[in-house]
């Protein structure tokens, strides 16, 4: 169960830009807000107007701390191209093969 949780993290991990001075505490307010106000993404629905924004406002160095086998074996069942589709939905582009942690700041 929490892959999927870990997985909607990986969403929002391929499309935020990199923040400096966030603090540990505003980090696991992010992670908790993706993961409650996003859960429904994780079973088909699309994502919420609260979602998007916490889609928006989150940061990488909150998110990728999280990520692991699990989490891409969730997108993998939800559908790469899904998943781009919906985070652009929520008004962010995606890089053409981003990966969490392999840039350290979104062109």
């Amino acid at each position: 169960m929490l892959g999927k949780w870990v997985g909607m993290l990986i969403l929002v991990a391929m499309l935020v830009p990199m923040a400096h001075g966030v603090t540990p505490s505003e980090c696991k307010t992010e992670k908790n807000n993706l993961v409650n106000n996003c859960r429904p993404v994780i079973f088909g629905r699309d994502p919420s107007a609260v979602c998007c924004q916490n889609v928006r406002d989150a940061h990488i160095e909150c998110v990728c701390p999280y990520l692991g086998p699990k989490a891409a074996s969730v997108i993998r069942g939800i559908g790469v191209p899904r998943v781009v589709k919906l985070i652009e939905g929520c008004g962010r582009s995606v890089p053409r093969n981003y990966k969490c942690g392999s840039i350290t700041t979104p062109p």
